[in-house]
């Protein structure tokens, strides 16, 4: 069975540095692209982040969080990291992470698995 479990998300004040990790299992996690989207209310997901596969281990980010948020992977672990930092009350959302087997694309239509989300509220 394949799993995608986000967590690291809660209630966060802004300016804080939350973690979120995707621990993954049922899928041969290095040869997938590991993306993390996020919803606010009423709207579409969104890609926000995403990190290829290991051998190339490129990151790519949305504008609104470059330069703010890390993506990484550990491979020992099938679980990728996503450090948020400078939390801004707009960042209130539920993030999702979700395995690509082709590249970053941010596309949700070339998702093959979504993990459930974890909710992040920021406090100004």
């Amino acid at each position: 069975e394949v799993q995608l479990q986000a967590s690291g998300g809660g209630l966060v004040q802004a300016g804080g540095s939350p973690r979120l990790s995707c621990a993954t299992s049922g899928f041969s996690f290095d040869d997938y692209a590991i993306a993390w989207f996020r919803q606010f209310p009423g709207k579409v997901r969104e890609g926000i982040s995403c990190i290829t596969i290991p051998s190339e281990g490129v990151p790519w980010y949305e504008d609104d969080v470059k330069g703010r948020f890390t993506i990484s992977r550990e491979s020992a672990k099938n679980t990728v990291y996503l450090q948020m930092n400078t939390l801004k009350p707009e960042d209130t959302a539920v993030y999702y992470c979700a395995a690509d087997e082709g590249r970053c694309s941010f596309l949700r239509s070339a998702i093959d698995y979504w993990g459930k989300g974890t909710q992040v509220t920021v406090s100004s």
